[in-house]
């Protein structure tokens, strides 16, 4: 999961820009949740609001935003409760724009810009401070 991390972390730093590798390390798999879920939760909305975003905004990148959140899902071999919130989240970041925006706009493409930026620093945290 945390190589996903860090792979995501690589992702979001070439779109806003450098940031230095981490190793990812493991965490106790028999928790019952990390003690990153949330900031996870938050990474898949980002990624959600992402993979509309740049769409209306003619990125022309396919599925790239969402396949980085299954992704991280999978990594994560998340059972199902977690799963179904982390889904939420993607879904509840897509529509969240969905709902307002129609076309491309200075403030989507600001919001584009930002949500790269927290995406980023959320990854490398979580790589930072969770790796070996």
């Amino acid at each position: 999961m945390l190589r996903i991390l860090a792979a995501l972390a690589l992702l979001f730093c070439c779109a806003a820009g450098p940031a230095r590798a981490q190793t990812p390390r493991p965490y106790d798999r028999a928790q019952i949740a990390p003690p990153y879920d949330g900031e996870l939760q938050r990474l898949a909305e980002i990624l959600g609001a992402l993979h509309f975003l740049r769409r209306i905004c003619g990125m022309h990148e396919g599925q790239k935003w969402r396949n980085e959140a299954q992704a991280l899902i999978g990594a994560e071999t998340l059972p199902g409760e977690r799963r179904e919130r982390m889904i939420a989240s993607f879904n509840r970041g897509y529509r969240a724009f969905a709902q307002s925006y129609h076309s491309c706009t200075p403030a989507a493409n600001l919001v584009i810009r930002r949500y790269l930026q927290e995406g980023a620093r959320i990854a490398r945290e979580i790589t930072a401070r969770y790796a070996n």
